[in-house]
């Protein structure tokens, strides 16, 4: 849920021009890490969640690609860029784990 929020302020920043482009796809691609998540746990089985786990951890990394673009194009700094990435670095690996133990 974080992720999401902070991704949405961070966007904030973004020129108008990305509005329809990279900020939106970094907003949506941080939203979908909560909700994919959400969706795989209620009723189903322990194959169908480690799934919509998996999907989780491919938003995280397309949130990633996001920022890397973001850097490259000078919308944000290498400091606020290392931030976040070691927050999706963190929540990936978490999230992995945690996949590893649903059976």
């Amino acid at each position: 849920m974080d992720l999401g929020d902070n991704m949405d302020k961070l966007t904030e920043l973004f020129p108008e021009k990305e509005i329809y482009n990279l900020s939106s796809q970094i907003r949506r691609a941080s939203d979908s890490v909560a909700l994919n998540i959400t969706e795989g746990s209620i009723l189903q089985s322990g194959a169908e969640f480690r799934k919509f786990l998996g999907y989780s951890i491919r938003s995280i990394a397309e949130v990633v690609t996001c920022l890397h673009k973001a850097k490259r194009r000078s919308y944000i700094s290498q400091e606020v860029f290392d931030g976040f990435y070691k927050d999706c670095f963190d929540l990936m690996n978490m999230t992995i784990a945690f996949r590893n133990k649903v059976k």
